[in-house]
């Protein structure tokens, strides 16, 4: 993906914190599906008990009607004879949501920064994200520069330069207040003359609901067109999972004023059950770029259906 393997044990040691931290011990499907049909006889109670489930656990009430109309079918064609093959008929399900949004992000050679514009509410991790992924790429052989395009709060700021300290990278930052296209234009500029691959730009995170943000953000973009016509190249939405149905409204402002090219969500260890992430993207069908489960560097990963799939529905031993 970015011109360095993942180290497998790495990778295998990130699967198993995911299924730990997501099912808190065995899986909250797996367990319960066993419950809902003791006599190991499937039918419509247990289909019923299934979308209540599917529901608390923050897939949606749409997401949810999308796969209990699926085991619906299997039932009427008497498929579902028990509850493996209710599990295996989920997960058939769940891979079919979540299967269309994993797609690792490409760093592409452009005319210039290949820049990803960051943007997410307040709270949602964006900054640390940008630090991880300042980490990720230059481990991968990547020059990186930081834009600090979140003037409105200092402790942002810092914040970022913290990181770019951390990770040896040049963070360009102007005075609390100041016009963040400004910022990131001027970033733009330095990391062109530079010579720098990549230019992660953060940006303010106030609430979706305020349309002064879509439209300074807006503002942002067509700024950057001016330098380079096809940037920013990637506009990544950076969701807290635990704000469950908000993070998918949230997505869906953010969608519609930016058109979303991919999302990393984050704090799926303080979620209830990881849910959010089939409902955004049954609905979204914006690619899911990374997922985060924790603090440490290692703790955000590139997101893949499989394993998260494993992860809601399988407990245990990581699967070969």
């Amino acid at each position: 993906m970015f011109g360095k393997k993942e180290k497998p044990e790495k990778r295998e040691g990130f699967i198993k914190r995911l299924r730990a931290r997501i099912n808190r011990g065995d899986s909250w499907l797996t367990y319960d599906l066993a419950n809902l049909a003791p006599g190991g006889k499937i039918d419509e109670d247990v289909l019923e008990e299934l979308e209540s489930l599917l529901v608390m656990a923050d897939v949606g009430v749409e997401t949810t009607e999308r796969i209990i109309s699926d085991l619906q079918k299997r039932l009427a064609r008497k498929e579902l004879k028990d509850v493996e093959a209710l599990q295996s008929g989920l997960r058939t399900s769940l891979m079919e949501i979540l299967t269309p949004v994993e797609a690792p992000l490409s760093i592409r050679p452009v005319d210039g920064p290949f820049v990803i514009l960051m943007v997410g509410v307040n709270g949602a991790g964006k900054t640390t994200t940008i630090g991880k992924m300042a980490r990720r790429f230059k481990d991968a052989g990547h020059s990186v520069m930081l834009a600090a395009g979140d003037t409105f709060r200092a402790a942002a700021v810092e914040q970022l330069q913290v990181w770019g300290d951390r990770n040896d990278v040049p963070v360009v930052a102007q005075q609390a207040g100041a016009d963040p296209a400004a910022v990131i234009f001027d970033a733009w500029d330095a990391a062109r003359a530079r010579d720098i691959d990549i230019l992660l730009a953060d940006t303010a995170g106030r609430l979706q609901s305020q349309t002064g943000l879509m439209d300074e953000l807006t503002k942002v973009k067509r700024v950057l067109a001016r330098r380079d016509e096809t940037a920013p190249h990637e506009v990544m939405l950076v969701l807290d999972a635990s704000q469950g149905q908000n993070a998918l409204v949230q997505a869906e402002k953010f969608h519609a004023a930016l058109g979303l090219t991919g999302l990393t969500v984050t704090k799926l260890d303080g979620s209830a059950k990881g849910g959010i992430l089939l409902a955004i993207a049954n609905k979204l069908k914006v690619p899911v770029r990374f997922i985060g489960i924790g603090e440490a560097a290692e703790d955000m990963q590139p997101f893949s259906a499989r394993e998260f799939t494993d992860a809601l529905l399988a407990s245990g031993k990581v699967q070969q």
